[in-house]
């Protein structure tokens, strides 16, 4: 297989986009992302654009072909992948693949999702079909409710408490401030996110991800050919997916995602990297309690020990391990289908030294851990600067 890397990387603003459609907020980071590779449509080979549930949420699909319409790239190949939430990371794994297996040399890789066009119980309604439909959403489930049991769970098995959870939402809106991206660019105290009143109990709001329009793009390469349109390739070193069980019942523990553990496994294989090389990760805090999770399942803590390590402030900026520099899916947004990409987006600004105020010291090696639905698929990327 042939070495892929990053050669171009482009986001939209996230937020509340009232005013841009569906196919601006994938103009606005396609371009970003082409200016960025300093290539023209012409130079792009085929197109792969996550985004989970445009049916429901604009009543739009053949978002393959929409893409490819709308950025003047006909006729070439492009298809939609559909994993939930890790709909973004399951795309950029597509497009790493057809490049390393020869197929192509250069790929656009995006994500993108508009969610503010229906009411906030429609949304739920097409989130929760992340999960079960069957057994968990048409009983009444929704995925705050499917998080609070994880929540529990965790919190009895090893005594996890509210406040830690709380300082993983403090953590990254302060890491938000400075990311001009994100949806909120304002700090929050623990006492306000306690005081924000329960969703799904232990779950408050501020421990919840919000509801975002967002694009974001990637253009890959081979690495033999990335010096040609970058300074600075960011080289894919590991890509690995994994799955488990649709719904929570059928799962063998609660307080960890299983498909987590299994992709991260494989994807420090492939790297030849432990978690101990890792000084930077974007991981999918859709809730606080998933961000505990994420760092004990990818193997950076220790299982029961992740909040503690968020308390002792080892997951802030520049600390033992920077985690979600971008604000995290709580603060910079989580357009569900852009998300996956757009957590590699930020961890190729990270290496290549241009995240400004959120910059990790001497990063030179990054992870992107991107979930579906309540871990019923998991994708870790991890990336490395080129040589």
């Amino acid at each position: 297989m042939r070495s892929v890397s990053v050669i171009g990387a482009g986001l939209s603003k996230f937020g509340e986009r009232w005013e841009t459609s569906f196919r601006e907020l994938i103009y606005e980071a396609s371009l970003n992302a082409m200016e960025d590779a300093r290539i023209e449509g012409k130079d792009i080979q085929a197109l792969y654009g996550g985004s989970m549930a445009p049916g429901r949420l604009i009543g739009q699909e053949h978002i393959g072909a929409l893409i490819a319409d709308q950025l003047g790239l006909n006729p070439i190949p492009s298809v939609r992948v559909e994993a939930a939430c890790a709909s973004g990371g399951v795309a950029l794994r597509q497009a790493y693949h057809a490049i390393a297996s020869d197929a192509y040399d250069i790929v656009a890789v995006g994500g993108v999702e508009k969610m503010t066009e229906v009411s906030t119980e429609e949304v739920a309604t097409a989130l929760g079909g992340a999960g079960d439909q069957e057994w968990e959403l048409f009983l009444g489930a929704t995925f705050p409710a499917i998080y609070a049991l994880m929540a529990r769970r965790h919190m009895l098995e090893y005594g996890t408490t509210e406040e830690q959870m709380a300082l993983c939402s403090v953590k990254n809106h302060a890491n938000a401030v400075h990311n001009p991206y994100a949806q909120y660019r304002k700090a929050i105290s623990v006492e306000q996110v306690m005081e924000s009143g329960y969703i799904a109990e232990p779950l408050k709001l501020l421990d919840c991800s919000p509801i975002t329009d967002g694009a974001a793009a990637l253009i890959l390469c081979a690495s033999d050919m990335a010096k040609k349109y970058s300074d600075t390739p960011i080289h894919i070193a590991a890509s690995a997916q994994a799955s488990d069980t649709l719904a929570l019942d059928d799962r063998r523990t609660l307080s960890a995602l299983e498909a987590t553990r299994y992709a991260a496994k494989e994807a420090f294989k492939q790297a030849k990297m432990t978690p101990k090389d890792i000084p930077l990760a974007e991981v999918h805090d859709c809730f606080s309690i998933a961000e505990i999770m994420a760092i004990e399942d990818l193997g950076f803590f220790k299982k029961g020990k992740g909040g503690k390590a968020v308390q002792d402030g080892e997951t802030q900026l520049n600390s033992r391990l920077s985690i979600n520099t971008s604000g995290g899916l709580k603060a910079c947004g989580h357009p569900v289908g852009a998300t996956g990409i757009k957590q590699a987006v930020e961890i190729t600004w990270q290496l290549r030294q241009q995240a400004g105020k959120r910059q990790v010291a001497n990063a030179e090696v990054g992870l992107a851990h991107n979930v579906g639905g309540s871990g019923a698929t998991a994708v870790v990327h991890i990336f490395k600067r080129g040589d």
